[in-house]
């Protein structure tokens, strides 16, 4: 419900995990934002057509609540008479890089799964907005989109900084850049997508499995190390190849032991889908276990250490575990990797395997398909051993 904003009323508005917003009952469409730190955003909102108008006024206290009201009260008469103010504002200077990550961050990350969201702010903050924050959205160029991205995949976007080429952040930052601009341009910050057809960078998947005999010195060091939480993640991400975040905030009405299946609800799979598989009794012992340390009444089967909160982080525990394996290469997805590879060595098949990791693509999958040959071969030994001609009894000429 709108509320009467005034400096006293913006005073008690308290910060929450997440942003939210406070509309104004004198200004249709002005209202105030409050975010996670505490700052406080004065915002015109409001529909034009089918398009969605956003523009930001001001900081408050910079901004006091009469000034951006009034601002407010013109920005709403242009609406009334059909006009676009971020057009208007657009042919006068037009936006910035800055802006129009800002109006990005706010209108369009926040429909996406947090982690997702987590790394594409990380990548327009780490990458664009040291480089072109200052310029003029109309400025960007496709050489200037080509030049940015060959700078991440070579490992020298910041002269100050060594850093090992990255062709494969390069590519996620260009996929980026070419839906924000082609919101920039549905917003009318300008004309055409510059990162449209940005020069996709070669990558090198990278394949490490572990063998069977890493896995018995992997499964060894879990059973000598002594953090039962850390070792439980990595044994359930080791049995089911979920991803280590998955693992991490599963709760235990996640969990149907008599059914024996894990159901994941969208907002904790990448490909924003509820996920159910079956699972084994080994990771049904691992949800019983967890039960009988975790406190009573907590849902998480890993707490953190932050009350109401899953575990956060166990990279100092895995780090410990794989030395005392010897397995100082292999990062915990590649754990997903090996229980892929092991499904496919056995004969199961690639659509089998994708239905189990939760693979939205049926492409992400095939990066697995050559290890099919294994079961494959045994077959086609079978049938050359049944049809390799039997020698024959040759009698012997008595002399």
């Amino acid at each position: 419900m709108p509320v009467h904003l005034t400096e006293s009323s913006l005073k008690k508005l308290e910060p929450r995990a997440r942003r939210y917003r406070v509309g104004d009952d004198k200004v249709t469409g002005f209202g105030v934002r409050v975010y996670p730190n505490g700052t406080r955003v004065f915002r015109f909102e409001c529909q034009l057509g089918r398009r969605q108008i956003s523009v930001r006024i001001g900081e408050w206290p910079a901004w006091s609540v009469t000034a951006a009201r009034e601002r407010a009260k013109e920005l709403r008469r242009m609406v009334d008479m059909g006009q676009d103010p971020t057009e208007e504002r657009n042919r006068k200077t037009g936006a910035t890089v800055t802006e129009l990550i800002e109006r990005y961050g706010e209108e369009h990350l926040p429909h996406l799964a947090p982690r997702s969201a987590a790394d594409q702010k990380s990548m327009l903050q780490r990458y664009v907005v040291p480089h072109w924050g200052r310029r003029l959205v109309k400025e960007i160029e496709p050489r200037d989109v080509n030049q940015l991205l060959t700078m991440i995949a070579e490992g020298t976007i910041d002269p100050k900084k060594k850093d090992r080429p990255k062709p494969v952040r390069a590519n996620r930052t260009g996929e980026v850049l070419r839906k924000m601009f082609n919101l920039a341009v549905e917003w009318g910050m300008r004309k055409d997508n510059p990162a449209s057809s940005f020069r996709r960078r070669l990558e090198q998947e990278r394949e490490r499995f572990l063998t069977q005999k890493e896995l018995a010195r992997l499964a060894a060091a879990l059973d000598a190390d002594p953090d039962d939480r850390t070792v439980g993640i990595i044994r359930m991400c080791m049995l089911t190849g979920a991803r280590l975040g998955e693992v991490r905030c599963s709760r235990f009405e996640h969990f149907n032991l008599e059914q024996m299946t894990w159901t994941k609800p969208a907002s904790m799979t990448k490909q924003r889908k509820i996920h159910r598989l079956p699972i084994s009794e080994e990771v049904a012992a691992i949800v019983r276990h967890r039960r009988l340390v975790v406190p009573k009444g907590c849902p998480w089967l890993f707490p953190g250490d932050v009350e109401g909160q899953p575990v956060q982080e166990i990279r100092r525990g895995w780090h410990r575990i794989r030395a005392s394996a010897g397995l100082d290469d292999v990062r915990i997805h590649d754990l997903r990797h090996t229980f892929a590879s092991l499904l496919v060595s056995r004969g199961a098949s690639l659509e089998m395997v994708a239905k189990l990791l939760g693979h939205a693509q049926v492409q992400t999958t095939q990066r697995y398909a050559h290890l099919a040959d294994a079961p494959l071969r045994g077959g086609v030994d079978a049938v050359a051993e049944m049809l390799r001609p039997r020698p024959k009894v040759v009698a012997t000429r008595q002399p």
